[in-house]
Protein backbone atom coordinates (compact mmCIF):
# COMPACT_ATOMS: atom_id res chain seq x y z
CA UNK A 1 0.00 0.00 0.00
CA UNK A 2 1.22 3.51 -0.83
CA UNK A 3 -0.24 6.72 0.55
CA UNK A 4 -0.14 9.86 -1.59
CA UNK A 5 -0.52 13.11 0.34
CA UNK A 6 -1.56 16.31 -1.41
CA UNK A 7 -1.87 19.56 0.58
CA UNK A 8 -4.49 21.81 -1.01
CA UNK A 9 -5.84 25.30 -0.48
CA UNK A 10 -7.95 27.21 -3.02
CA UNK A 11 -6.79 25.14 -5.99
CA UNK A 12 -9.97 25.14 -8.06
CA UNK A 13 -8.08 26.09 -11.24
CA UNK A 14 -5.70 23.14 -10.99
CA UNK A 15 -7.14 20.39 -8.82
CA UNK A 16 -9.23 18.75 -11.54
CA UNK A 17 -6.28 18.28 -13.89
CA UNK A 18 -4.16 17.04 -10.97
CA UNK A 19 -6.73 14.40 -10.00
CA UNK A 20 -7.09 13.28 -13.62
CA UNK A 21 -3.35 12.64 -13.81
CA UNK A 22 -3.52 10.70 -10.52
CA UNK A 23 -6.37 8.51 -11.75
CA UNK A 24 -4.43 7.66 -14.92
CA UNK A 25 -1.45 6.25 -13.01
CA UNK A 26 -0.35 2.71 -13.89
CA UNK A 27 0.04 1.86 -10.19
CA UNK A 28 -2.83 -0.43 -9.02
CA UNK A 29 -5.56 1.71 -7.49
CA UNK A 30 -6.44 -1.02 -5.00
CA UNK A 31 -2.92 -0.63 -3.56
CA UNK A 32 -2.98 3.12 -3.02
CA UNK A 33 -4.83 5.89 -1.27
CA UNK A 34 -4.74 9.62 -1.99
CA UNK A 35 -5.23 12.03 0.91
CA UNK A 36 -6.15 15.60 0.00
CA UNK A 37 -5.37 17.63 3.12
CA UNK A 38 -7.45 20.76 2.70
CA UNK A 39 -6.50 24.01 4.42
CA UNK A 40 -10.18 24.97 4.65
CA UNK A 41 -10.45 26.18 1.04
CA UNK A 42 -12.88 29.03 0.36
CA UNK A 43 -13.28 28.35 -3.36
CA UNK A 44 -14.63 25.25 -5.13
CA UNK A 45 -11.61 23.02 -4.45
CA UNK A 46 -13.44 20.80 -1.99
CA UNK A 47 -16.52 20.45 -4.19
CA UNK A 48 -14.38 19.39 -7.16
CA UNK A 49 -12.60 16.75 -5.08
CA UNK A 50 -15.93 15.41 -3.78
CA UNK A 51 -17.15 14.93 -7.35
CA UNK A 52 -14.25 12.55 -7.94
CA UNK A 53 -14.81 10.71 -4.64
CA UNK A 54 -17.94 9.13 -6.08
CA UNK A 55 -15.99 7.37 -8.84
CA UNK A 56 -12.65 6.86 -7.09
CA UNK A 57 -13.07 5.54 -3.53
CA UNK A 58 -9.31 5.56 -2.90
CA UNK A 59 -9.50 9.37 -2.64
CA UNK A 60 -10.02 10.96 0.79
CA UNK A 61 -10.28 14.49 2.19
CA UNK A 62 -8.81 15.58 5.53
CA UNK A 63 -9.24 18.99 7.21
CA UNK A 64 -6.16 21.09 7.91
CA UNK A 65 -7.31 23.98 10.13
CA UNK A 66 -3.73 25.26 10.42
CA UNK A 67 -3.76 25.77 6.62
CA UNK A 68 0.01 25.51 5.96
CA UNK A 69 1.84 22.67 4.19
CA UNK A 70 3.95 21.18 7.03
CA UNK A 71 0.83 20.70 9.17
CA UNK A 72 -0.92 19.19 6.15
CA UNK A 73 1.90 16.72 5.57
CA UNK A 74 2.14 15.68 9.21
CA UNK A 75 -1.63 15.20 9.38
CA UNK A 76 -1.52 13.15 6.20
CA UNK A 77 1.35 10.97 7.42
CA UNK A 78 -0.49 10.32 10.69
CA UNK A 79 -3.66 9.30 8.78
CA UNK A 80 -1.85 7.32 6.07
CA UNK A 81 -2.27 3.55 5.90
CA UNK A 82 0.59 2.90 3.49
CA UNK A 83 4.14 1.73 4.13
CA UNK A 84 5.35 4.19 1.49
CA UNK A 85 4.50 7.91 1.52
CA UNK A 86 4.51 10.06 -1.62
CA UNK A 87 4.08 13.83 -1.36
CA UNK A 88 2.49 15.62 -4.33
CA UNK A 89 1.26 19.12 -5.14
CA UNK A 90 -2.09 20.26 -6.54
CA UNK A 91 -0.41 22.65 -8.99
CA UNK A 92 1.22 19.69 -10.72
CA UNK A 93 0.48 16.93 -13.23
CA UNK A 94 2.08 13.48 -13.03
CA UNK A 95 3.30 11.15 -15.75
CA UNK A 96 1.49 7.82 -15.94
CA UNK A 97 4.42 5.93 -14.38
CA UNK A 98 5.23 8.55 -11.74
CA UNK A 99 4.11 6.61 -8.65
CA UNK A 100 5.26 3.19 -9.89
CA UNK A 101 8.71 4.43 -10.93
CA UNK A 102 9.37 6.24 -7.65
CA UNK A 103 8.31 3.18 -5.64
CA UNK A 104 10.45 0.89 -7.81
CA UNK A 105 13.52 3.10 -7.51
CA UNK A 106 13.02 3.58 -3.76
CA UNK A 107 13.45 -0.16 -3.30
CA UNK A 108 16.12 -0.66 -5.94
CA UNK A 109 18.34 2.18 -4.71
CA UNK A 110 17.65 1.51 -1.01
CA UNK A 111 17.13 5.24 -0.75
CA UNK A 112 15.68 7.39 2.00
CA UNK A 113 13.93 9.63 -0.53
CA UNK A 114 13.45 9.50 -4.29
CA UNK A 115 12.13 12.19 -6.61
CA UNK A 116 12.01 13.09 -10.27
CA UNK A 117 12.46 16.10 -12.52
CA UNK A 118 9.76 18.74 -12.18
CA UNK A 119 9.17 20.42 -15.52
CA UNK A 120 7.37 23.75 -15.76
CA UNK A 121 4.36 24.52 -17.91
CA UNK A 122 1.34 26.85 -17.94
CA UNK A 123 -2.36 26.13 -18.41
CA UNK A 124 -3.05 29.09 -20.68
CA UNK A 125 -0.43 29.59 -23.38
CA UNK A 126 0.27 33.07 -24.74
CA UNK A 127 3.39 35.19 -25.25
CA UNK A 128 3.58 36.25 -21.62
CA UNK A 129 2.94 32.85 -20.03
CA UNK A 130 5.33 31.08 -22.41
CA UNK A 131 8.05 33.54 -21.37
CA UNK A 132 7.28 32.87 -17.70
CA UNK A 133 7.47 29.13 -18.34
CA UNK A 134 10.89 29.48 -19.97
CA UNK A 135 12.28 31.69 -17.20
CA UNK A 136 11.20 29.20 -14.53
CA UNK A 137 13.02 26.43 -16.41
CA UNK A 138 16.20 28.35 -17.23
CA UNK A 139 19.41 28.28 -15.19
CA UNK A 140 19.58 32.08 -15.20
CA UNK A 141 16.14 32.04 -13.60
CA UNK A 142 16.34 29.14 -11.15
CA UNK A 143 20.09 28.57 -10.76
CA UNK A 144 21.63 25.10 -10.78
CA UNK A 145 18.42 23.44 -9.62
CA UNK A 146 18.87 19.97 -11.14
CA UNK A 147 15.28 18.91 -10.61
CA UNK A 148 14.14 21.83 -12.79
CA UNK A 149 16.80 21.70 -15.51
CA UNK A 150 16.71 17.89 -15.96
CA UNK A 151 18.83 14.74 -15.59
CA UNK A 152 19.77 11.84 -17.88
CA UNK A 153 20.76 9.35 -15.20
CA UNK A 154 20.14 8.50 -11.57
CA UNK A 155 21.94 11.06 -9.40
CA UNK A 156 22.46 11.43 -5.67
CA UNK A 157 21.29 14.92 -4.68
CA UNK A 158 20.57 17.01 -1.60
CA UNK A 159 16.91 17.64 -2.39
CA UNK A 160 14.12 16.69 -4.79
CA UNK A 161 10.70 18.19 -5.44
CA UNK A 162 8.06 16.49 -3.32
CA UNK A 163 9.37 12.97 -2.53
CA UNK A 164 8.80 9.27 -1.94
CA UNK A 165 9.78 7.80 1.43
CA UNK A 166 9.35 4.68 3.48
CA UNK A 167 7.25 5.51 6.49
CA UNK A 168 10.05 4.77 8.96
CA UNK A 169 12.14 7.61 7.50
CA UNK A 170 10.00 10.07 9.45
CA UNK A 171 10.51 8.14 12.66
CA UNK A 172 14.27 8.27 12.07
CA UNK A 173 14.77 11.83 10.85
CA UNK A 174 11.67 13.61 12.12
CA UNK A 175 8.53 14.98 10.55
CA UNK A 176 7.92 18.24 8.74
CA UNK A 177 8.96 21.36 10.65
CA UNK A 178 5.68 23.13 11.39
CA UNK A 179 7.40 26.48 11.90
CA UNK A 180 8.18 26.74 8.18
CA UNK A 181 5.55 28.24 5.88
CA UNK A 182 7.92 27.71 2.94
CA UNK A 183 11.00 25.56 2.23
CA UNK A 184 9.69 22.70 4.37
CA UNK A 185 10.58 20.06 1.74
CA UNK A 186 14.13 21.33 1.29
CA UNK A 187 14.67 21.55 5.04
CA UNK A 188 13.45 17.97 5.55
CA UNK A 189 15.70 16.68 2.78
CA UNK A 190 18.72 18.54 4.15
CA UNK A 191 17.98 17.01 7.55
CA UNK A 192 17.91 13.55 6.01
CA UNK A 193 21.25 14.11 4.25
CA UNK A 194 22.75 15.59 7.41
CA UNK A 195 21.75 12.42 9.23
CA UNK A 196 23.49 10.19 6.69
CA UNK A 197 20.47 9.45 4.48
CA UNK A 198 20.53 9.07 0.70
CA UNK A 199 18.35 11.04 -1.72
CA UNK A 200 18.20 10.32 -5.44
CA UNK A 201 16.64 11.92 -8.49
CA UNK A 202 15.64 9.53 -11.28
CA UNK A 203 15.32 10.22 -15.02
CA UNK A 204 12.60 7.82 -16.19
CA UNK A 205 9.56 9.79 -15.07
CA UNK A 206 8.66 13.39 -14.29
CA UNK A 207 5.97 15.72 -13.08
CA UNK A 208 4.86 19.02 -14.58
CA UNK A 209 4.39 22.06 -12.36
CA UNK A 210 1.75 24.51 -13.60
CA UNK A 211 3.22 27.92 -12.92
CA UNK A 212 1.42 31.10 -11.97
CA UNK A 213 0.64 33.06 -15.09
CA UNK A 214 0.80 36.71 -13.98
CA UNK A 215 3.72 38.87 -12.94
CA UNK A 216 1.85 39.69 -9.75
CA UNK A 217 1.51 35.98 -8.95
CA UNK A 218 5.18 35.30 -9.75
CA UNK A 219 6.29 38.27 -7.64
CA UNK A 220 4.16 37.32 -4.63
CA UNK A 221 5.24 33.68 -4.70
CA UNK A 222 8.94 34.42 -5.07
CA UNK A 223 8.92 37.25 -2.53
CA UNK A 224 7.62 34.74 0.03
CA UNK A 225 10.17 32.15 -1.09
CA UNK A 226 12.98 34.66 -0.66
CA UNK A 227 11.73 35.77 2.74
CA UNK A 228 11.46 32.20 3.98
CA UNK A 229 14.99 31.41 2.84
CA UNK A 230 16.21 33.61 5.65
CA UNK A 231 13.55 32.59 8.16
CA UNK A 232 14.28 28.90 7.50
CA UNK A 233 17.92 29.40 8.49
CA UNK A 234 16.81 31.43 11.52
CA UNK A 235 14.39 28.78 12.80
CA UNK A 236 16.56 25.73 12.09
CA UNK A 237 19.90 27.34 13.05
CA UNK A 238 21.37 25.36 10.13
CA UNK A 239 22.99 27.34 7.32
CA UNK A 240 22.98 24.23 5.15
CA UNK A 241 19.17 24.05 5.33
CA UNK A 242 19.34 25.77 1.94
CA UNK A 243 21.84 26.07 -0.91
CA UNK A 244 23.93 29.03 -2.09
CA UNK A 245 21.71 29.56 -5.13
CA UNK A 246 18.84 30.52 -2.83
CA UNK A 247 20.75 33.61 -1.68
CA UNK A 248 22.10 34.92 -5.02
CA UNK A 249 19.05 37.18 -5.71
CA UNK A 250 19.44 38.75 -2.25
CA UNK A 251 23.11 39.48 -2.91
CA UNK A 252 22.18 41.13 -6.23
CA UNK A 253 19.48 43.35 -4.73
CA UNK A 254 21.74 44.18 -1.76
CA UNK A 255 24.50 45.20 -4.20
CA UNK A 256 22.12 47.87 -5.50
CA UNK A 257 20.60 49.06 -2.23
CA UNK A 258 23.64 49.19 0.07
CA UNK A 259 25.81 51.40 -2.19
CA UNK A 260 22.89 53.80 -2.59
CA UNK A 261 22.51 54.05 1.18
CA UNK A 262 26.25 54.40 1.77
CA UNK A 263 26.55 57.06 -0.94
CA UNK A 264 25.04 59.50 1.57
CA UNK A 265 28.38 59.33 3.40
CA UNK A 266 30.71 58.58 0.48
CA UNK A 267 29.39 59.42 -2.98
CA UNK A 268 31.83 57.35 -5.02
CA UNK A 269 30.54 54.09 -3.56
CA UNK A 270 27.47 54.49 -5.76
CA UNK A 271 29.56 53.20 -8.66
CA UNK A 272 29.39 49.74 -7.10
CA UNK A 273 25.63 49.79 -7.64
CA UNK A 274 26.09 51.05 -11.18
CA UNK A 275 28.59 48.26 -11.92
CA UNK A 276 26.33 45.59 -10.43
CA UNK A 277 23.31 46.85 -12.37
CA UNK A 278 25.22 47.08 -15.66
CA UNK A 279 26.62 43.57 -15.24
CA UNK A 280 23.14 42.20 -14.52
CA UNK A 281 21.57 44.03 -17.46
CA UNK A 282 24.26 42.76 -19.83
CA UNK A 283 23.65 39.16 -18.77
CA UNK A 284 19.90 39.69 -18.86
CA UNK A 285 19.92 41.10 -22.38
CA UNK A 286 22.28 38.47 -23.79
CA UNK A 287 20.38 35.53 -22.31
CA UNK A 288 16.94 36.95 -23.15
CA UNK A 289 17.89 37.73 -26.78
CA UNK A 290 19.30 34.24 -27.26
CA UNK A 291 16.18 32.62 -25.82
CA UNK A 292 13.91 34.88 -27.88
CA UNK A 293 15.69 33.96 -31.13
CA UNK A 294 16.09 30.26 -30.35
CA UNK A 295 12.57 29.61 -29.05
CA UNK A 296 10.66 32.44 -30.73
CA UNK A 297 9.61 34.03 -27.49
CA UNK A 298 8.83 37.66 -26.68
CA UNK A 299 12.00 39.51 -25.68
CA UNK A 300 9.89 42.01 -23.70
CA UNK A 301 8.14 39.35 -21.62
CA UNK A 302 11.41 37.45 -21.08
CA UNK A 303 13.07 40.59 -19.74
CA UNK A 304 10.10 41.32 -17.49
CA UNK A 305 9.86 37.73 -16.23
CA UNK A 306 13.54 37.48 -15.28
CA UNK A 307 13.47 40.88 -13.55
CA UNK A 308 10.28 40.14 -11.60
CA UNK A 309 11.64 36.75 -10.49
CA UNK A 310 15.07 37.99 -9.38
CA UNK A 311 14.02 41.28 -7.78
CA UNK A 312 11.00 39.88 -5.89
CA UNK A 313 13.04 36.93 -4.60
CA UNK A 314 15.91 39.20 -3.52
CA UNK A 315 13.61 41.75 -1.86
CA UNK A 316 11.87 38.96 0.02
CA UNK A 317 15.21 37.75 1.40
CA UNK A 318 16.14 41.26 2.50
CA UNK A 319 12.80 41.59 4.32
CA UNK A 320 13.58 38.23 5.95
CA UNK A 321 16.94 39.58 7.17
CA UNK A 322 15.19 42.69 8.51
CA UNK A 323 12.69 40.57 10.43
CA UNK A 324 15.43 38.43 11.96
CA UNK A 325 17.49 41.45 13.01
CA UNK A 326 14.74 43.76 14.24
CA UNK A 327 11.53 41.73 14.74
CA UNK A 328 12.77 38.33 15.88
CA UNK A 329 10.62 38.42 19.05
CA UNK A 330 7.49 38.48 16.89
CA UNK A 331 8.51 35.46 14.80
Amino acid sequence: MISIICPVYNEEKYIGACIESICQQDFPQKCMEVLFVDGMSTDKTREIIKEYLQSYPFLRVIDNPKKIVPFAMNLGIAEAKGDIIIRIDAHTLYEKNYFSELVRQLGYLQADNVGAVCKTDVLNKNMKTLAIREVLSNKFGVGNSIFRTGVNEVMEVDTVPFGCWRREVFDKYGYYDTRLVRNQDIELNKRIVRGGGKIYIVPDTYCTYLARETFKGIAKNNFQNGEWNILTVYFTKQFDSLSLRHFVPMMFVASLILPLLLSVFYLNVIWLAVFSLCLYLCLLLIISFRLALKKRLSIFFLLCSFCVLHVSYGCGSIVGVWKVLFSSRQL
